[in-house]
């Protein structure tokens, strides 16, 4: 579960995650909430592993940009 504050109240959005098992053997995971955040991994667990790591370095970029709140991100798993 993220915490993303809209507006400086904090909404939670449930973040997605789709898998796909390619036919190398990689898995491929993506953040539905966040277009075109999305990883490899050599499992199941990295790919997912992966991504949410790219999602709140997503989060922490906009927040450095001005397009977020500092206070926009808690997490939890």
């Amino acid at each position: 579960m993220l915490l993303i504050a809209l507006d400086d109240t904090m909404k939670k959005v449930k973040l997605t995650i789709e898998l796909d098992h390619e036919e190398d053997g990689r898995w491929i995971a993506e953040a539905v909430e966040f277009p075109g955040v999305m990883c490899y991994g050599a499992t199941r667990h990295e790919a997912i592993s992966n991504t949410e790591r790219l999602v709140i370095e997503v989060i922490t970029d906009r927040i450095a940009h001005g397009e977020m709140p500092a206070n926009a991100l808690a997490v939890s798993f």
